[in-house]
C-alpha cells in the first residue's frame, strides 16, 4: 500500500476540483516530539508536513482544511488580482520535496494574509513553517517563523480567535511560554507557563499543565546555573 493517497478538493476561490497528497494515517508514526510538540518520523516521506497546505493547480489559491469557507469584503478580489492574475499552473498535487513543501508554506501564508484568516490559523502555518525548516537543520529561518508565529499565537489570544477551534486556551497559553523560552526570552515564557500552571485545577488538559511545569523549572535551573 502507497503511503500517500489522493482526497479531493474544491478550491474556495476558482470552484474547480483537484487533488492533493496526504499521508495515510496508519503510517503516521511519530519517533518523538519535541517541547512545542513538533513531531519526527523514521520516513520522511511519511511526513504529513510535507502535505499539511494543498494548492490549487488553476489558480494558485493555497489553503489548508483550517481555513474558513467565508471572504472578507474585497478579499477575494485581492487574492484573484495578487495570486489568480499571476498564476503560472505550477502543480503540487503529486509526492513533494522539502523545497516543494517549503514554497506551499509560503503560498499558503501570502493566500491566508489576503484572505484576513484568523490569527490562529497563520499562527499554525507559520508554526510547522518553523517545525519544517527545524526537521532540515535551517536555523536561523526555524527561528524567524518562530516569532511570526509567535505573534499570531499572541494576537490570537488577545482577540480569543482560537474558540471554537482544536486549539484550547491552555494549549495556547503554553505554546506561547514555549516560543518565547526557545526564542530566549525567559522572563515573557514564565508568565505564559504561570498563567498555564495557575488553570490546574479548572483544565483537564493535566498533562500541558506539567509540561509548562517541567519547562518553568527548566529556566529556574538555568538561571541558577548561570550565577
Amino acid at each position: 500500500m502507497d503511503i500517500l493517497y489522493d482526497r479531493t478538493v474544491t478550491c474556495l476561490v476558482c470552484k474547480q476540483t483537484y487533488t492533493t497528497k496526504k499521508v495515510r494515517s496508519r503510517f503516521i508514526r511519530p519517533i518523538r516530539h519535541d517541547t512545542d510538540f513538533c513531531s519526527y518520523y523514521a520516513s520522511e516521506e511519511a511526513n504529513p508536513l510535507l502535505y499539511y497546505v494543498h494548492v490549487c493547480p488553476h489558480c494558485g489559491f493555497a489553503a489548508t482544511e483550517e481555513f474558513s469557507t467565508y471572504f472578507p469584503p474585497q478579499t477575494l478580489e485581492a487574492i484573484q488580482q495578487n495570486i489568480c492574475a499571476n498564476w503560472r499552473g505550477k502543480n503540487y498535487s503529486g509526492a513533494r520535496t522539502f523545497a516543494e513543501a517549503i514554497d506551499t508554506y509560503k503560498l499558503g501564508i501570502y493566500s491566508a494574509t489576503l484572505k484576513k484568516e484568523k490569527h490562529i490559523t497563520l499562527a499554525g502555518l507559520y508554526m510547522r513553517l518553523a517545525w519544517l525548516y527545524r526537521s532540515n537543520q535551517k536555523s536561523e529561518e526555524e527561528r524567524r517563523f518562530m516569532r511570526l508565529a509567535l505573534e499570531q499565537y499572541i494576537a490570537s489570544y488577545e482577540a480569543d480567535d482560537f474558540v471554537h477551534t482544536h486549539m484550547s486556551e491552555v494549549r495556547l497559553l503554553y505554546l506561547i511560554g514555549e516560543l518565547y523560552r526557545r526564542l530566549g526570552k525567559e522572563k515573557q515564557a514564565i508568565i505564559y507557563f504561570s498563567r498555564v500552571i495557575a488553570r490546574k485545577k479548572e483544565t483537564i488538559e493535566k498533562g500541558i499543565v506539567n509540561m509548562a511545569y517541567d519547562r518553568w523549572q527548566e529556566i529556574r535551573e538555568e538561571k541558577k546555573g548561570a550565577q
